[in-house]
């Protein structure tokens, strides 16, 4: 397995709440992983730490690694916004800039600095094809993302995601507020795209993990109880609490 993402006994903190839990898993490169597990339990911290999202939230206290493409994203000499740029994020809630549909996807690579119209319409291009978005709405790329159905502004937010060209892209239960054909499509969309991408997703929509991911991790209580394959997890998971999870006895 070529893992991308490695976390080594990784523990967070809240203030003096302890969210995490000596966190040790490997994310292997192209393949979609699943964390799976009640409310409350730490997968969407786990999420925010694999590119410092949690930098931004105050009384944070990290011990531990998180190794990418084997070096430690929390040495002080790693530069976050390029962290970030190469490990990008989509939201629960669609949260597109209020500005034309075409200024959101030129937005990243506009920061990065490319200032070329040509450019600038090549890429826009390309991520709205493969977001999977550009047909439904190339005539009216000047027009406000606002006006899009939830399920296009996912969409859009995913090409916006794409258009800095990331090897990774975090979703924390980015179809929770769509509709199922929306939620659909976005599935299909993420099953293109992992010949691309590493996808690392938080869901709680069991289904949903038996129909896309490769691999699943199950988190309870802040500890990752135990991750492998969808496919052995579901079948014959190691752990009682991993078991009783997804016949539904709790959670």
């Amino acid at each position: 397995m070529n893992a991308i993402i490695e976390s080594r006994n990784l523990k967070l903190w809240y203030g003096d709440h302890q969210v995490l839990k000596s966190i040790s898993m490997e994310i292997p490169e192209h393949e979609i992983t699943a964390l799976i597990g009640p409310s409350g339990c730490g997968k969407s911290t786990f999420l925010k730490t694999l590119n410092r999202m949690n930098d931004l939230v105050g009384n944070v206290r990290i011990t531990g690694e998180v190794n990418y493409n084997g070096k430690n994203i929390y040495s002080p000499e790693v530069d976050v916004t390029k962290l970030r740029r190469e490990i990008g994020m989509v939201f629960q809630k669609p949260n597109p800039f209020p500005m034309s549909i075409y200024e959101n996807v030129a937005y990243g690579p506009k920061t990065h600095g490319i200032r070329s119209k040509t450019e600038l319409d090549g890429i826009v291009e390309e991520s709205l094809k493969a977001s999977a978005l550009w047909e439904e709405v190339k005539d009216r790329l000047k027009t406000s993302a606002l006006g899009l159905s939830g399920g296009q502004q996912q969409r859009l937010c995913i090409a916006r995601a794409i258009s800095v060209h990331p090897s990774v892209i975090l979703m924390d239960e980015s179809t929770a507020s769509l509709d199922p054909v929306s939620t659909g499509k976005i599935e299909d969309l993420l099953m293109e795209l992992k010949s691309q991408y590493t996808v690392i997703m938080v869901t709680h929509n069991m289904q949903q993990a038996v129909r896309i991911s490769d691999r699943c991790a199950f988190f309870l209580m802040g500890e990752l109880v135990e991750s492998g394959s969808t496919e052995q997890l579901f079948a014959k998971p190691q752990d009682k609490r991993t078991e009783a999870y997804i016949t539904g006895r709790f959670g």
